[in-house]
């Protein structure tokens, strides 16, 4: 039985309180969800893009979107080879899919790390600390979610999630609302490949200002990022692009001056400062302010949150929810709070017993705190940013400082310390990743109408099967190239293997980290929200200079038309189905190319670098076509079709 609805309501999105809120489908409406073909669907793409992210992610630093494309790939292969038009089943394959990346994400960014240290990295290592993790990660979310998707709703974008959302049901709706979406689709597919596979163009624009100690502007051109920017509006980007210019317009500038006449590198950067790029300084030492700023940001947004995570517990232990005709909402059903504790257990229990993690008794208790803290930051982060931004590698860096600091106080020291505060990090990764997919699936379940415990019981079973398929490509990359080589670089493990090491031999940079943590403490004294800032200064100028004009593509759409409310109303419509379009091209095409590097086709295809480099990879071209594409958006957005979007 399907909705009389053609489309989500404006108040999806905001224009009335959460517990208002009326889903696309109806609590009232039967519908299957959790099926055979759902769950194997399911099953099937984590796999797939679980393998293809960690490929990519570990050659690159970049995982790619699976949310999204699983929304897709979803709705077309219930509705198009089974014949099936339930949007609640095509809502269970997308979570599920969407913790293809999640898993890549969790894994890549710390275990790899262990190979680098020359420990060894086996497929029940890496399956094991990927399962522990990612069962907390799945339910340490339950007793947040009423606050961040039911209670924050309108305040918390989720861009990704809503467009996850806006796929779904223009998929199993039709119309020419998902003629919108395939139109998006189409353009950022084929600009993605043109720009990252065929290489016709770069996907970076940089300009490096010389006169002020070679500092750098810059966007990087992905499609994908103006459909986010759209998505998200001006209020968050502003505030993260604010972050980056502190980091490039005052921090880098003053490293570079006060330091260009060192004689000897500057701990911790093995360069002279003054032979550093712009990058060179964000990296080696802006990125430890970044990762101070969203720790201090977290344990702040922790502390504030805490009476509601209170009331949380308090409403599950006494089964409070809204009813009608004596049972509970199906978007109220949550999973039960004994699950949620039993995690915790089990998270601590594994992690202190499992020969393949070996924590000890402080290790099981280390990850059971951090992962239930980073993952209230990581839940809220992708409402903000969106899941394929949300900066887990800061949160981990942040892990480890302390996770280090406090295996060397209580004795762990040396090549053991080091391989525990790995594994224990790698453990809080996982659940700072896959607690960042599972928000943005529930935002999602929430937007359609789904069962958060379905779903959450869903994305957890996903998150075991795909940890194989993970493990095995890193334990073919490895055997291939070597986890570090330039054909492996695996830029976050470096990093992580950096800190740890250098805590264990007391060199490590917490001065900067403790600065990040004052700007942190300056912003919520000064009344201005501190992730969005803090994101700014852990994330590249070029990123946060994307998604900003993504969303002043969106302003320009209003000021348009400011004295006509419903033309505005239906561009804003319209212009969000097509960002949405963009960001599941970019996703999909993106996969693609993955699947082309895995098989080494990447340089055949690659042949645009070859025709006239310093044309196709200059920086000129590559902000032509993007600003093509961002003029493009706005006057399909602000164009009057006839009939209704």
């Amino acid at each position: 039985m399907a909705s009389d609805k053609k489309k989500l309501s404006s108040t999806a999105y905001s224009g009335c309180k959460g517990e208002d809120y009326v889903p696309f489908i109806a609590t009232t409406v039967a519908m299957p969800e959790t099926t055979g073909y759902s769950i194997i669907l399911g099953i099937l793409f984590a796999a797939l893009f679980a393998a293809a992210n960690t490929y990519l992610g570990l050659k690159v630093g970049l995982t790619i979107s699976a949310g999204i494309p699983g929304a897709i790939l979803a709705t077309g292969i219930l509705k198009g080879l089974f014949k099936r038009n339930s949007i609640l089943e095509a809502n269970m394959v997308s979570s599920l899919a969407a913790m293809g990346e999640s898993i890549a994400g969790g894994i890549i960014f710390v275990l790899p790390a262990l190979i680098l240290s020359n420990f060894d990295l086996s497929i029940m290592t890496v399956v094991s600390v990927t399962v522990v993790g990612g069962l907390m990660g799945v339910f340490f979310v339950t007793p947040l979610r009423r606050f961040l998707i039911v209670e924050e709703h309108g305040n918390l974008v989720y861009p990704e999630s809503m467009a996850a959302a806006e796929v779904l049901v223009t998929g199993s709706e039709g119309g020419s609302a998902f003629k919108t979406v395939l139109t998006g689709l189409g353009i950022g597919g084929a600009y993605k490949f043109l720009s990252g596979g065929t290489k016709l163009w770069a996907e970076q624009s940089t300009y490096t200002i010389k006169s002020y100690q070679g500092t750098m502007i810059g966007v990087d051109t992905l499609a994908s990022l103006l459909g986010v920017g759209f998505i998200v509006g001006t209020n968050a980007s502003l505030l993260m692009f604010g972050g980056s210019f502190i980091a490039w317009f005052a921090f880098i500038p003053l490293i570079k001056y006060l330091g260009s006449g060192l004689a000897a590198p500057l701990f911790p950067s093995v360069k002279l400062i003054s032979e550093m790029s712009a990058m060179e300084i964000w990296k080696s030492y802006i990125r430890y302010i970044g990762a101070g700023a969203v720790a201090m940001g977290g344990f702040i947004s922790l502390i504030k949150s805490l009476p509601t995570i209170i009331k949380s517990f308090k409403q599950a232990m006494s089964g409070i929810g809204s009813k009608i005709n004596g049972e509970v909402d199906r978007i109220d059903v949550e999973a039960p709070l004994i699950w949620v504790i039993a995690a915790a257990i089990l998270g601590f229990l594994l992690t202190w017993l499992l020969p393949a993690i070996g924590g000890g008794v402080i290790g099981g208790l280390l990850v059971v705190v951090f992962s239930f803290f980073f993952s209230v930051v990581s839940a809220r982060m992708v409402g903000i940013i969106g899941a394929s931004n949300n900066p887990v590698s800061g949160m981990t860096i942040a892990t480890l400082l302390f996770v280090t600091t406090v295996l060397k106080l209580t004795g762990s020291v040396g090549d053991d310390g080091i391989k525990k505060a790995l594994l224990i990090g790698g453990v809080v990764c996982v659940a700072i990743a896959v607690a960042g997919g599972t928000a943005q699936s529930l935002k999602t379940t929430f937007i359609i109408g789904g069962t958060p415990k379905k779903v959450q019981v869903g994305m957890f079973i996903a998150v075991a099967f795909g940890s194989v398929f993970s493990a095995l490509v890193i334990k073919m990359l490895d055997k291939a190239y070597g986890i570090g080589s330039a054909a492996v670089a695996a830029p976050q493990a470096v990093l992580m293997k950096m800190i740890v090491e250098g805590i264990m031999t007391a060199q490590l940079p917490w001065t900067l980290v403790i600065v990040g943590a004052a700007i942190a403490i300056f912003c919520e004294l000064a009344k201005i929200p501190i992730l969005p800032v803090a994101l700014g200064l852990y994330l590249p100028i070029t990123l946060n200079t994307a998604i900003l004009s993504g969303g002043l593509i969106r302003v320009l759409v209003e000021k348009r038309f400011k004295n006509n409310e419903e033309r505005k109303t239906n561009s804003l419509e319209k212009g969000t189905l097509l960002a949405s379009g963009l960001v599941a091209g970019d996703a999909l095409v993106g996969i693609v190319i993955a699947i082309f590097a895995t098989l080494s086709l990447d340089e055949k295809l690659g042949f645009g670098a070859r025709i006239a480099p310093s044309i196709t990879q200059g920086n000129l071209l590559s902000f032509i076509m993007f600003l093509g594409l961002a003029v493009w958006i706005y006057m399909f957005s602000t164009r009057e079709d006839k009939g209704v979007i």
